[in-house]
């Protein structure tokens, strides 16, 4: 069973009955993903930007936008306009597939993985999370990469609070450590 069929049958029920909502529209849901990546080191190496647009390209299954500097910074020799990081927005069915990967195959394959930190939450009900390395997911081999570089994953969800978020979350299977 897929996710978002998961969500539709089991999760959005459940989670109207424990939010003690009335509507089954107000049940929070997962809007959009994005997967983020800067890279200060794009300014002096211009490959280090292709590698990490392919890589990203492959993990999330999309096109890769390339984000450009919107002013210059002198101390670390960015001029405006220049290259220094990608990102994906990702939507509907990619969103969902890309949400159970990362759910259930790369984030146990971290080193020492424990759980990911409820504490991560901006206080609108959205979730970033930072992975250290590429390598967890499985579509990414060793042999090809040139560097281990991290990305940034932030899940933007359509609940009013953190606890609400995390409930959705948690219904969702997402692995949060107990503190």
């Amino acid at each position: 069973m897929s996710l978002k069929q998961r969500y539709r049958e089991t999760i959005q029920p459940k989670l109207l009955k424990d939010l003690s909502l009335s509507n089954i529209h107000e049940v929070p849901k997962v809007l959009k993903i994005t997967v983020n990546r800067g890279l200060g080191e794009a300014a002096q190496n211009a490959k280090s930007l292709e590698a990490s647009v392919n890589e990203l390209a492959t993990i999330t299954g999309q096109k890769v936008v390339v984000t450009k500097a919107k002013k210059a910074i002198a101390g670390f020799k960015i001029r405006q306009g220049m290259a220094i990081g990608c990102a994906v927005t990702l939507r509907g069915e990619r969103m969902y597939a890309f949400l159970e990967r990362l759910i259930n195959l790369a984030l146990p394959r971290i080193r020492d993985f424990r759980g990911v930190s409820p504490k991560s939450f901006d206080g609108r009900g959205n979730y970033t999370l930072g992975v250290k390395e590429q390598l967890i997911f499985p579509e990414i081999s060793f042999d090809k990469i040139e560097a281990i570089r991290g990305m940034d994953i932030t899940i933007v969800t359509s609940a009013r609070t953190d606890e609400e978020g995390q409930s959705l979350l948690r219904e969702m299977g997402m692995p949060f450590r107990s503190n």
